[in-house]
């Protein structure tokens, strides 16, 4: 018997009807909403490590990658280090909508980059250690950017609200259908670098 009958929810829920720009302004506003994602990294005994970690806001309405700025000694860039595939995140459980970043992570210390997305709040996670150098702001030499670039995005967005959810549930359970009450969408690796593409013609 095929995946598609055996999963019929999954089936029944994807939605590939979408232009790329659609299906990314349906992530900026999980994303948004959320603000906190999980990093997930691989040591090298293959263990894997989730902390939470907020992403800079995103600069433009094409944007699909992911930025965080972190203490490079930090026991994740070590991780990443040793492998740079990762994953983050996101997920509301006021509406159920989730998201997941595959990709990969790549480091940076570039100044200007980390200037251009300073936040002063982003200083509580540094403190100043008063020895003039490690001064908690963006110009601390332990500030570094990690940057996702995502493979293959996958998400789910609510087609329904809280009451139309539970509904559809309780019917489907009933009756023996499946229950769909929100769309699984993807954002392919060729959408991803057609995109980026786009972006970086007109950037």
């Amino acid at each position: 018997m095929s995946s598609h009958k055996l999963d019929p929810y999954t089936s029944k829920a994807e939605n590939d009807n979408l232009t790329p720009q659609e299906k990314i302004d349906g992530l900026h506003h999980i994303v948004k909403g959320v603000k906190t994602g999980m990093l997930t990294t691989r040591s090298e005994s293959g263990q894997l490590h989730s902390r939470a970690m907020a992403p800079v806001s995103f600069s433009s309405p094409h944007q699909v990658a992911l930025v965080f700025l972190a203490n490079r000694v930090s026991h994740k860039f070590d991780e990443i280090q040793h492998d740079a595939h990762v994953n983050v995140s996101f997920c509301d459980p006021s509406t159920t909508n989730w998201a997941s970043f595959a990709g990969t992570a790549k480091i940076s210390q570039d100044r200007e980059k980390i200037k251009q997305h300073w936040n002063p709040m982003t200083a509580a996670w540094f403190g100043d250690l008063g020895d003039g150098t490690h001064k908690g702001d963006h110009t601390d030499p332990r500030v570094a950017v990690i940057e996702v670039i995502p493979d293959e995005i996958r998400y789910w967005t609510a087609t329904r609200g809280a009451v139309g959810r539970a509904v559809d549930v309780a019917v489907s359970a009933a009756t023996g259908k499946t229950a769909t009450p929100g769309e699984l969408r993807m954002i392919t690796k060729d959408e991803i670098e057609l995109v980026q593409g786009l972006t970086t013609k007109t950037s």
